[in-house]
């Protein structure tokens, strides 16, 4: 195999069906490569091949985003929205590593303290089992107030994840944005926003003292006080794609989401 990345990390997860397997498959079939397991991951390698579900992938962008190391996914959970190919692809995968014939994306994650998330950061009041009101400011001035079991901020990699669910738009990835949606608001004029990603998203509680359960990529959570303050990350999560195709996250919609499809007769 050519060596266009000197050294590839071939990330597999013991938590998924099949991850193993194929890892060592991928493994013996690419020279340069070195497997490593989720929880030990290395930054000593120029691409990071994940070969899981979402879970994994979301965990490997994390990471690997502090070091510019692009990720390369490939499916072997439930949906696998963000990977390239599935495990009877890996020949083709490999062909076109050797080739060049990729590019890597930039996507856009959030961050809050010393966490990051490449889908969406979640807040919701110390009791998940009742509503809570929560304020919303956007670069210090407050935009409202939702009385919500608790509001998301998604990027556009994760406004086909969670925020989806909660009735937020699909945005696509080329776009620098945030989305701000409410989950479950108890009022009918609550309605998701878009701003741009240069804002200063704060969250703030009606009452005192209160604490805010706030989750990353629904993977890590935080225990957090008063407020919860929402910016841009200064690093990108680096997508290694396959599919030169313009037209590829309506595609992605339609194979996976089953999006624009009439139902069946």
């Amino acid at each position: 195999m050519q060596k266009v990345f000197k050294k590839i990390g071939i990330i597999f997860n013991n938590d998924v069906a099949e991850s193993v397997s194929i890892a060592k498959q991928l493994n013996q079939k690419i020279e340069n490569s070195e497997l490593f397991e989720i929880s030990d991951m290395s930054k000593d390698i120029e691409l990071a091949v994940a070969v899981g579900g979402d879970g994994t992938f979301l965990k490997c962008s994390r990471f690997f985003s502090n070091y510019d190391i692009p990720i390369l996914g490939i499916n072997v959970g439930r949906l696998g929205y963000l990977a390239q190919a599935k495990p009877n692809e890996t020949d083709k995968v490999i062909n076109k590593l050797e080739n060049s014939d990729f590019k890597i994306e930039n996507r856009l994650m959030l961050k809050s303290l010393d966490n990051v998330a490449l889908n969406d950061i979640v807040v919701k009041g110390e009791t998940c089992a009742r509503s809570s009101t929560f304020d919303l400011y956007i670069n210090e001035k407050i935009i409202c107030s939702y009385v919500a079991d608790g509001i998301i901020v998604a990027t556009p990699t994760g406004s086909t994840a969670y925020s989806l669910s909660a009735g937020g738009p699909i945005v696509s990835p080329d776009l620098d944005c945030f989305l701000i949606i409410p989950i479950c608001a108890h009022t009918l004029n609550a309605r998701p926003i878009i701003v741009p990603n240069s804002e200063t998203i704060k969250i703030k509680s009606h009452e005192k003292n209160q604490e805010f359960n706030v989750s990353f990529d629904g993977q890590v959570d935080k225990i957090l006080k008063d407020e919860v303050i929402i910016t841009k990350n200064e690093n990108y999560a680096k997508l290694l794609i396959l599919n030169h195709n313009k037209d590829r996250f309506y595609d992605i919609l339609k194979e996976k989401l089953h999006w624009s499809l009439a139902p069946n007769k």
